[in-house]
């Protein structure tokens, strides 16, 4: 008898050992599943951050267009011409660069009308994945005369 409950004892330590066993292989199936999903979204995330910087530097080759321009504006002795238009290649594609100028049209208190103001609207268009971005900046410039 005792030998019949050892083999009992050994058949369940068995069934235990392999349920064990097949318990280790789910836990090792699941984190494997976790990981996978992790690695998805941290390469999700990364190329997130590199459109994000593509963007920025985008945008900030467009700002520098518009603030040369500007300057250039600034510094001219004449009055800027009404409408022109710019294309410009940059290291990001074509940038148009489209100038716009008109009397300003401003009052004082008492509805004296100042003269030689205008005001100058720049707006720089470009394509970005096959979207077309914008930045537009406005300023005066008194011209005497």
């Amino acid at each position: 008898m005792q030998q019949g409950n050892k083999t009992k004892a050994r058949n369940s330590k068995s069934k235990i050992r392999r349920v064990c066993r097949a318990f280790a292989l789910y836990e090792v199936l699941l984190g494997v599943a976790i990981f996978a999903i992790g690695v998805v979204a941290l390469g999700r995330a990364v190329q997130n951050c590199l459109n994000a910087s593509t963007i920025s530097a985008e945008e900030g080759v467009v700002r520098q267009i518009l603030s040369d321009r500007m300057a250039e504006i600034q510094a001219a002795a004449i009055v800027p011409d009404a409408q022109k238009e710019f294309k410009i290649n940059s290291s990001y594609g074509l940038v148009r660069l489209i100038q716009k100028s008109g009397p300003a049209n401003l009052t004082e208190p008492g509805n004296t009308v100042l003269t030689g103001i205008n005001l100058v609207t720049l707006t720089a268009r470009w394509q970005h994945a096959g979207v077309v971005q914008s930045k537009q900046i406005q300023f005066y410039v008194y011209r005497s005369g």
